[in-house]
């Protein structure tokens, strides 16, 4: 049973449940997961919508990814479509869209998508949770 990922990545109440730690955390176990599927350091875009809660949680991403040596770049405020589709037309390993789409306010998330544009597979949201509880990745 999964803890974190629901069916649309990971949506909790911002700064609450869904803290600057649990971000810092699924952003190194996801850097390390997708390190571990290619045979280069990745490249992941952060996008968000216009939640008050955003830049909080792009900063913890952003540091989590860094932390293990991933290469990030921020593209700001943009729709997840155009997130979906940047990471396709710009080549990059992955991207992460922090957005709570209909919930209200209070909430945000955090979702990723593969380097073809479309969500990571369950397979790898697990493998990013078993890393997550971890907590013991250090860069290879």
């Amino acid at each position: 049973m999964r803890k974190y990922f629901g069916t649309d990545g990971i949506r909790r109440i911002a700064n609450t449940e869904l803290t600057p730690e649990l971000v810092y955390k699924v952003a190194k176990a996801g850097a390390y997961v997708l390190s571990k599927h290619t045979d280069h350091t990745p490249t992941i875009l952060i996008g968000r919508d216009t939640r008050i809660s955003g830049t909080l949680i792009e900063s913890a991403m952003t540091a989590g990814f860094l932390s293990y040596g991933a290469n990030v770049k921020l593209l700001g405020v943009l729709p997840t479509p155009a997130v979906a589709y940047l990471t396709r037309k710009l080549k990059c390993d992955a991207s992460v869209v922090i957005s709570a789409s209909h919930n209200t306010f209070e909430f945000n998330g955090v979702k990723y998508f593969s380097n073809k544009g479309m969500k990571i597979d369950d397979m790898l949201e697990e493998e990013i949770e078993q890393n997550m509880e971890q907590d013991k990745i250090a860069r290879s």
